[in-house]
């Protein structure tokens, strides 16, 4: 254990829908979802204007529709996030060398890396605030949350704390203290069925959680479950900050709000990251030989299953194949808070005809409706997709259908703009495409994939990741 709390946790504030709201004047302050939009989309992010209504990321968009039905619903545009994140990571990296990216909106910080030892709670206070400050300006305004304690245990249940914009650094040797009153949910891996078997026990708050014996504790859980539990009930966490990073890869992953227990809609949004994969691919003009599906569990461990292919693809129904063969090898019965679809062994072909059939075997369509290939996207435009007009200039979708696509003229830098309707086949309206990062084929840096994606066919060890979601 660290005797200063000099491990950071940065977490981007409800960041899919900041960075629509920063793109999008017209949207500021109001509730805005993002995610899938059709009947079976799934909410990537809400607002916290959205929040207030009861949205949550994993939820159906057609209850989150139910609940907001004022909000505005938008498929993401996953190039923007990407080049903000990159932006956000750049400013962590300027601070300490050694940063761990758990997704594209937050990571872990070791600031002894820049030779700062002795650290008292207002000197981390400060450079949290600096941070803040400097993710600010390089984001266009966002607001980022930051925890800071000495293990990530720590750091990151501080982060949750003051949302959103906030900055909360727990005092070291505090730390059971800091625990003690929270409702037991807060530790990792206590969701809803592990918090009834400790309520049947007496146990609802961390400090009675703390009172028992690590045997009874293995009694009411299991004892892999149990030994976990009864390590960071008492803040017993002295996992180190890693930054190393699988190269020559493309991989999509998704933090949850909630851990996920339901293996049906496990395996829909596994299906979406393999589609989002193989359009990163094809866009890189890149295949991969090697599936790889990673799950973070309710404790924090991270495993990795990994199948290597006859022969390279960018098709997404082998990638998804795959990777539901793979997910459905996992145990998710204490719950998923991460799940990941990477594929690696990259080329620039493709020998499709090498797969067997039972490769190529089809995943059904009702399962793959993208977020960011809603139905709308099928006549042309989805709402939220950037376009410009020859007359009017940039702007973004605000709805489409019926051989008619409405478009609101702003960007970052205008006031809220106009609204027009054209035809969809005006010759006049086009996308407005943006150039993938740099870093999208063979990357070392933060996209959406920071953590690493060892291309191994066995289960890691235990390590310390929307959705995305915040």
């Amino acid at each position: 254990m660290r005797h200063d709390p000099s491990i950071l946790h940065v977490d981007l504030d409800a960041f899919f829908a900041a960075v629509e709201q920063r793109d999008k004047p017209s949207l500021r302050g109001k509730p805005v979802v993002v995610g899938g939009i059709g009947l079976r989309g799934v909410v990537s992010t809400a607002s916290y204007e959205a929040r207030k209504y009861g949205v949550r990321s994993a939820m159906s968009t057609a209850e989150a529709r139910s609940r907001c039905p004022h909000a505005a619903y938008l498929g993401p545009r996953f190039e923007v996030y990407r080049e903000t994140s990159q932006a956000v990571m750049a400013q962590m990296r300027a601070l300490s060398p050694l940063v761990e990216p758990l997704s594209l909106d937050e990571a872990f910080v070791d600031l002894t890396a820049s030779g700062l030892t002795g650290l008292t709670v207002e000197d981390v206070t400060a450079i949290a605030n600096d941070l803040k400050a400097a993710i600010k300006e390089a984001s266009g305004g966002l607001t980022a949350s930051v925890g800071a304690g000495t293990s990530k245990l720590i750091a990151k249940i501080a982060s949750d704390l003051d949302k959103p914009d906030g900055v909360v650094v727990v005092p070291p040797g505090t730390e059971a203290e800091f625990l003690a009153p929270m409702q037991v949910t807060v530790i990792p891996g206590v969701g809803p069925a592990t918090a009834q078997r400790l309520s049947m026990a007496g146990v609802r708050t961390v400090a009675e959680l703390q009172q028992l014996g690590e045997d009874e504790l293995i009694r009411q859980v299991g004892s892999a479950h149990g030994s976990s539990l009864h390590r960071l009930a008492v803040a017993a966490d002295d996992r180190a900050v890693v930054s190393d990073r699988e190269t020559k890869s493309v991989s999509v992953e998704d933090t949850f709000e909630t851990d996920l227990l339901d293996r049906s809609l496990l395996t829909a949004i596994s299906d979406r990251m393999a589609h989002r994969v193989s359009e990163r691919l094809q866009k890189a003009q890149l295949s991969g030989r090697t599936v790889t599906v990673k799950t973070r569990m309710h404790d924090f461990t991270t495993h990795t299953r990994s199948s290597t292919l006859a022969g390279p693809t960018d098709d997404p129904r082998v990638i998804a194949r795959v990777a539901r063969r793979l997910l459905d090898d996992s145990d998710v019965s204490g719950g998923i808070r991460l799940l990941g679809v990477g594929v690696s062994s990259l080329a620039d072909w493709i020998q499709d005809d090498l797969f067997t059939e039972s490769e190529n075997e089809e995943v059904p369509l009702e399962l793959v409706e993208l977020p960011e290939r809603p139905r709308e996207r099928l006549s042309g435009y989805y709402p939220g997709q950037d376009v410009v007009h020859t007359t009017y200039g940039e702007g973004w979708v605000w709805g489409s259908g019926r051989g008619v696509v409405t478009v609101r003229f702003e960007t970052a830098e205008t006031p809220a703009g106009p609204v027009r309707s054209f035809a969809i086949e005006d010759p006049e309206l086009r996308r407005l495409e943006r150039r993938p990062p740099d870093d999208v084929a063979a990357k070392d840096s933060a996209p959406e994939t920071p953590v690493p994606e060892t291309p191994e066919p066995e289960i890691s060890g235990p390590e310390i990741s929307a959705a995305q979601a915040d």
